[in-house]
This record gives C-alpha cells, structure tokens and sequence, in this order.
C-alpha cells in the first residue's frame, strides 16, 4: 500500500461523500499501511471524523500533528506501536483500542494519559440522592488502571480503559481445582464530560444480554450493560469494546434490565430485537433500542427515583419497577409498532412499609409471586393477574432469626440459586443465607410473618456497609457478592444443597475470594476500591464487577 489518496478516503468513509470536510467515520484497517503512509497534510482535511480505525496495519508510530481535534474513537489494534505520545492531541477521545500490540505496555498508556493532563472536569450540579446514593461510606483510594506483575507487553486501551489479556487475578480456594478467573479489562467509560480523572461517579448496575436466538435457551451473549451517573455502556466482555453508550443529562442511573421483543416491520416481516430498560434517579424508565442506539420511549413511572427494575421470565412485555415512593409498579409495554413505538400501560400497584432494593419473581412460580427486598426485610406479594384487585399490599413478611430484632432488617441481596432455594444478604453481619421457598411457604398458613427454613449460611464480609448487591448463576450454582475491601467472593453451593442434613451449623467459606488486582492508576498506586455489584453469564464464562470509583472490571473463566 502506497500513500493514501483523497479518493481512497472517501471510498472509505462514512456517510457517503465527495467533500473529505464531511466524513465522520473512516475505515483504513487491513491496508497494510506504514507510519510514513499517514499525511498529516490529507488527514487533516477531515474536520468532523469522530471515528478511526487503522487496525490491522504496520504502523510503529501515529503522526503527532493529524488535526482530528473531534476524534472520539480510534483504534489501532494489531499494529507495531512502540509508544503513544502523539495520543495527546486528541483531546475528546473517549475509546482506544490497542490490543495486539506487542511493545506496549500499559505503565506506558497510563503515564502519556497523565502527561497529557486529560479533558479538565468541569462539575455539574447533583441532585440530591436518594437514600441508596448517599450510604455512608470511607473515603478511600481510586484505582483506574491494571499494572501487569511482569510488566510484560499486553493488549490495551484508553483513558477510558485499560485490558489485559493474560495477567491472572489473584485467587485464592479451598480448591485448588476450581476454575482460574483472569481479569480482561478495567473500563472507565461512564465518566463525567469523559474526563479520565474522574474516580467519583457511583457504578450501580449490570445485567448480560440473554442470548434469544431459537435453540440457545438459558444461554447468554458476551455482551453486558452497564448504569452509573448519566450513562449506560453495552459492552463486548470479550474485547472490553464500548458498543453503545447512552446518556441522559442530568440522570443518575440505578438498574438495567433487558427483554427481547418482537416486532412486525412495515414489510410484515416479524424481527426479533433486544430492548434495553433502565432506570434511575429522575423516575422514568427509557426504553433503548441498543443495536439501534436510540430511546424508543419513555415511561413515566414514579414520582421518586427507582432503584431497581427486572422484567417478567414468562412475558417479556412485563416490567417491575421499584421506587423510593415505596410503591411497586407492574407494566406492561405492549407490543412495539413497526416505528419502535411504545403504549405502556400499568397492570398492578404494590405497595410496600420500606424502600424496595431488590426485585426477585419466584422461580417456580413467576406469574404468581414476587419477592422483594426492602430497607425493612423481605416480602412477598401475589401479582396473579386473574384477581381483581389492582393495588394490594404485602401478603407475608419473611424472617430470618427468632428474638425481637428478627423482623424489619434490611435485604439488600436477593436471588434464587435454582427453582427452590434463596439466597439473601442484610438480615445478619458477616453472612448470606440460603433458604428454601418451598419448605418456608408450606409452612404459611394464614400467617403474615413466615420464618424461614434455613438450608446453609455462607461466610462473607463482617462490614456493616450496606448495598452490595449478590447475583446467581443457577445453572452452574454458583453465588457471587462484592465487598468494602475490593474482593469478589465466589461460592458453588451445589455440594452444599445436595448434601443431605443436618448441615453444619457454621457459615460455609467461600469456594474463591478474587483479590482486586494491585493496580497502576493514572501514576499512582492505590490500595483498594469497594465492588457494589457483581454479575456473571449464566454459564459462568464473564464475570462483570462493578466499583464506586468508576471502574467495570471483566474477568473470563479460563
């Protein structure tokens, strides 16, 4: 491949044009280019390129006078790039990718990152937080960045995010058998004004794509979204790519949650397609066209901020949405017409004595009961469609030790690890009980507090921190919840529900405990960040990680 040519770049370029001033994307990865082969001259000519890719070519350095001062995305993956100091003339970069290239290291990224002093935050007024956003918590070093132990060349990112691709997590098991889980990539992708030196912005919820292919039930994409401050990322786990990034000023988003619907196109065609809900601060659940990359609605549906949402496993119109009005709201979207459009309508009403935190449909029985976590303990409402009552309260209060103060503590964690057993967090320090559902309610009667019948306790954190939330990968029976120290803890709890009883009565340890990576952030070390949200595939194949310093950590099952 020669120099590159005018009439090269607009073959290239997207939108379609014979005036360079107007492309915006530019695809120049494969061409076998050279260093030399970049005219700053040309090049310059494009003043609204926003996207670059020269992946897959023979670069050793980029030109430091290109003039793409709109560049946002630039990848150069596969190349032979020996530093990035010209990286710094782009001032509105968000995403890099520099996978593949084998004399780069990411000290080197970080410290040229550093050195050119970044986009400078600008802080925007908060609103004040809901009781979820404001919970107490110490003041501690933010990492952003993973420094390998061997400082060996590795695949890479930006600003925005750091990846590795062979550096193992610092785990440790009481079996050395279990799988080995290696650390991807680091993202910072929801920073405020893209900034790289914002370690604030709160991460709160993820959730993976289900895989709704026909002959794929149970399994799961490689994608997962990601909420915090006004942003939603979706994310390719594999390369640590930010497919979609949605903003809404002013938001601050609390949950995601995905369906697949079905639409008819203006040809009659049917198509199947994934919608994205989220949810936050400001009360309205935005429905996100994620291949798209639009909101195709709006739902108005609180007055205060919702704090978690979860769609029906049975009617994927369904969605439950939990708010700080103490009010649970089951929605149905309806079926979108063939222009994206939505006419949500509102089925049930549930109220609640406390702040819902989490959303949880009975596994064996979704279309009858739902449970929820609240501020003030567990619960259970019959969300049966065929009643006639629209708006009902809590039918059964659920505790979980006896003495006086086993009613009204906080479940902040709530999953089913398969169709029967339960596992919450919040009602005791330092554990995280499995109970069986179908044992508790046999035992119902006309009674409006229930205690639980206790199957294990697991070990976990002695911290009185509250809000970490635990997930659940039932097919694999695996538990997994976040801690103040930064820690992942892992449990596979399948020998425990095979094992028949009595079971011991001491908190079983944790199967792994992941070890937050000693990390090199911006130039500087750090000691520790706190995981509020931990979430893997159902196959247990991408592990998800989410940190109140504005980090998404991947991990991969090796």
């Amino acid at each position: 491949m020669g120099p590159l040519s005018a009439r090269l770049l607009m073959q290239r370029g997207r939108p379609k044009s014979d005036r360079l001033g107007k492309i915006r994307s530019l695809d120049l990865s494969g061409l076998k280019l050279l260093s030399e082969h970049l005219d700053p001259k040309l090049l310059s000519r494009l003043k609204q390129l926003q996207e670059l890719d020269l992946s897959n070519n023979q670069l050793e350095t980029l030109p430091a006078n290109l003039g793409l001062s709109h560049l946002r995305v630039l990848r150069c993956a596969n190349n032979q790039l020996g530093d990035v100091t010209a990286l710094c003339q782009f001032p509105q970069l968000e995403e890099l990718s520099l996978e593949g290239n084998p004399f780069l290291t990411v000290r080197m990224i970080s410290e040229e990152l550093v050195a050119s002093g970044g986009i400078q935050v600008r802080e925007a007024d908060v609103p004040e937080r809901p009781p979820k956003a404001t919970a107490a918590r110490e003041p501690r070093a933010k990492p952003v960045a993973l420094k390998r132990p061997d400082d060996t060349p590795l695949s890479l990112s930006p600003n925005k995010r750091v990846c590795t691709s062979s550096s193992s997590a610092h785990v440790k098991g009481s079996d050395g058998s279990q799988p080995t889980l290696e650390p991807l990539h680091f993202l910072q992708c929801h920073s405020k004004n893209n900034s790289p030196r914002d370690l604030e912005t709160q991460l709160w919820a993820c959730a993976f794509e289900p895989a709704w292919e026909e002959g794929q039930a149970g399994a799961t994409s490689q994608t997962v979204a990601t909420c915090g401050g006004e942003a939603v990322c979706v994310i390719d786990c594999q390369t640590g790519i930010v497919l979609h990034k949605y903003k809404a000023p002013g938001e601050e988003f609390f949950s995601v949650a995905w369906t697949a619907l079905t639409v008819v196109t203006q040809a009659g065609h049917k198509k199947r397609w994934s919608v994205l809900a989220a949810a936050g601060l400001r009360g309205l659940v935005r429905l996100l066209h994620v291949r798209a990359g639009f909101c195709c609605g709006v739902i108005r549906a609180h007055k205060k901020a919702i704090a978690t949402l979860c769609f029906s496993p049975t009617h994927e119109t369904h969605l439950f949405t939990a708010s700080y009005d103490k009010r649970i709201i089951l929605w149905d979207l309806g079926v979108p017409n063939h222009d994206y459009e939505f006419q949500a309508s509102q089925l049930l009403t549930l109220d609640t004595a406390s702040i819902p935190l989490r959303l949880c449909p009975v596994a064996s029985c979704p279309d009858t009961y739902l449970l929820a976590g609240c501020e003030g303990g567990c619960c259970c409402w019959d969300v049966r469609l065929d009643q006639p009552q629209k708006r009902r309260v809590c039918e059964v209060e659920f505790v979980f030790s006896e003495g006086a103060e086993a009613a009204g503590r906080r479940v902040d964690g709530l999953a089913f690890v398969n169709e029967d057993v339960v596992a919450s967090k919040g009602n005791s320090l330092g554990t995280i009980c499995l109970w069986s559902w179908s044992q508790t309610w046999m035992g119902r009667g006309k009674q409006s507090t229930l205690a639980v019948v206790v199957l294990a306790r697991l070990q976990w954190s002695p911290t009185k921190l509250a809000y970490f939330s635990l997930s659940t990968c039932p097919d694999e029976g695996i538990v997994l919840c976040g801690d103040e120290e930064g820690n992942v803890w892992v449990y596979d709890v399948r020998h425990i529900l095979t094992q028949p009883p009595p079971l011991p009565a001491a908190p079983q340890a944790p199967t792994q405990i992941l070890k937050w990576p000693q990390p090199w952030a911006l130039g500087q070390m750090v000691t520790k960040t706190m995981v509020n949200t931990v979430v893997a595939n159902p196959t247990f194949t991408y592990l998800t990680a989410l940190t109140d310093s504005n980090i998404v950590a991947i991990w991969k099952r090796q």
